[in-house]
């Protein structure tokens, strides 16, 4: 089978096979052959400083051109410049109700049903973690990869951390509902070039929290070339083009690539949720989610929060032309933003927020080589620093000099059909809170990540009985450690206990 996905991939022109991990140049009939297929394609100016190069250079220059198919790039270039034109209006309708539930007004005994049929799914080792961990903490003012932000927790606890975690106590709650000593949920991490070494480092320091390290696999999203206004790939040096990474629609690429799929598949795994790093609620391997999708038995689910206004600038999961798709905030008139639900005018009518939390059936992710090349790429115009093969010069440009392509995980969600497509509604305050900006920032920033945290383990206690008490109102929040309760549960022995707000309760406390 890796054969043909191998094979399947090349065919695609997207990628071809890994080249060796050398620094011996190419030969002069190899170097030539590649340039050859490059001027081919009107690309030859990527080897205008070939003669210049020692052989450790040109082995970087080469490998790095034999890693992209200048046919493919230069379909990728025409579209990107040649856009079609935009399309009529498009017809725009909420999701029908056979596609969704929300946890908010379902019946408390069908989610109990899912949470209970998802546990076994987990106890049965049938369920994996995809988690989308490219992103550096750069708005953050931090460098470092953003899974390892602290946001001020009084653990002060990593987001990578708090995950991890939270994927230790699934498998214990597995484990005692199937009768097993040990249940293992895999959890495989996508990283990008800058983040991948730094993300592995942090793990290693940290003992992978917790979490044996064969159940933890690190991968790459790929790159694509930097491309400029004229439709030229861009140099960064001599002996180096210019990239960006393909964007979290990349995942699809990357684990047929890195053969995640083929370990998905010999684990037996049949069920993926897949998330972005940066959500300091997010419930891993959430049970009651993976027994909703698997009990509608669709290829791709996805999880959805409410609005919190017309004007909140998010995208909304919908139907589009009668297909599953995002539209973004910008997409749509404020009209429609503000049209209100015909069945309870006290909510919106498009209020299914896209909060990147998906669920896969491995049946549809082994599919991926016969659609992946029909996805569509984004254009993002940017300032890109670039080598003039001209005179040879580094230039920073003041103004967009070209374009970076990219593609968004939900950009398959149209070719999904409607009966394979599911929506689950969740509460804000307990599944949802992004950390995107930086500290005093207006909103989705550290304090209000540190306070979503505090104020859901202050929820927690006070629903198992307990007090808590605190003389500050600006500190009313209590820290519950996911090794104590995933969701809530298991929190009987705080009942009647007295809590002094802001406190951490960590397992050691319980």
């Amino acid at each position: 089978m890796a054969g043909v996905i191998k094979s399947t991939l090349e065919a695609l022109h997207i990628t071809s096979p890994a080249p060796a991990r050398t620094l011996a140049p190419p030969s002069d009939a190899e170097a030539a052959a590649l340039k050859a297929d490059y001027e081919k394609h009107g690309q030859g100016h990527v080897f205008a400083f070939w003669k210049d190069l020692n052989d450790e250079e040109k082995a970087q220059l080469y490998n790095q051109l034999n890693g992209f198919k200048p046919a493919r790039i230069a379909e990728l270039v025409k579209d990107a410049l040649n856009p079609p034109p935009a399309e009529e209006t498009p017809k725009v309708e909420p999701l029908p109700e056979s596609a969704t539930a929300s946890i908010l007004d379902s019946d408390p005994e069908d989610i109990q049903k899912w949470y209970e049929s998802g546990l076994e799914s987990i106890g049965a080792g049938e369920v994996a973690v995809i988690l989308l961990a490219g992103g550096q903490g750069t708005r953050l003012g931090s460098s470092d990869p953003k899974g390892c932000y602290d946001v001020g927790l009084p653990s002060r606890k990593s987001l990578f951390q708090l995950q991890a975690e939270r994927i230790l106590k699934v498998q214990e709650l597995a484990a005692a509902k199937v009768n097993k000593k040990k249940v293992v949920v895999p959890w495989y991490i996508m990283t990008s070039g800058p983040t991948r070494g730094p993300t592995e480092a942090f793990f290693e320091k940290n003992n992978y929290f917790g979490l044996e390290k064969d159940d933890v696999t690190f991968f790459e999203q790929g790159v694509l070339p930097c491309i400029s206004n004229e439709g030229k790939i861009l140099l960064q040096t001599k002996s180096k083009v210019a990239v960006a990474p393909d964007g979290n629609g990349g995942i699809y690429q990357a684990i047929i690539v890195s053969s995640v799929l083929e370990s998905l598949k010999s684990r037996g795994i049949k069920h993926v949720h897949t998330y972005c790093v940066d959500n300091s609620l997010v419930r891993v391997a959430d049970p009651a989610f993976i027994g909703f999708a698997a009990s509608k038995d669709v290829d791709l689910a996805t999880k959805v929060v409410r609005k919190r206004a017309a004007d909140e600038s998010v995208g909304l999961i919908i139907l589009k032309n009668g297909k599953p798709d995002v539209v973004e905030y910008s997409e749509i008139d404020q009209e429609t933003c503000e049209a209100l639900d015909e069945k309870d005018k006290s909510i919106l009518k498009f209020r299914a927020a896209n909060i990147v939390n998906h669920y896969y059936s491995v049946r549809y992710l082994e599919s991926i080589p016969i659609w992946v090349n029909s996805l569509p790429h984004h254009i993002a115009r940017k300032k890109i620093p670039y080598l003039d093969t001209e005179t040879g010069e580094e230039v920073s440009p003041s103004k967009p000099n070209g374009i970076k392509l990219e593609q968004f995980v939900f950009d398959v969600f149209p070719q999904i059909p409607l009966d394979k497509f599911a929506c689950l509604e969740v509460r804000r305050e307990d599944e949802f809170s992004p950390l995107k900006n930086g500290k005093g920032s207006k909103e989705d920033n550290p304090e209000t990540s540190r306070a979503d945290v505090m104020a859901q383990g202050t929820r927690w206690l006070k629903a198992a009985g307990a007090f808590v008490i605190s003389e500050d109102p600006e500190e009313t929040g209590v820290e519950v450690s996911p090794l104590i309760s995933y969701g809530g549960e298991g929190l009987e022995l705080f009942t009647e206990k007295e809590i002094i707000a802001p406190a951490k309760i960590e397992r050691e406390d319980a």
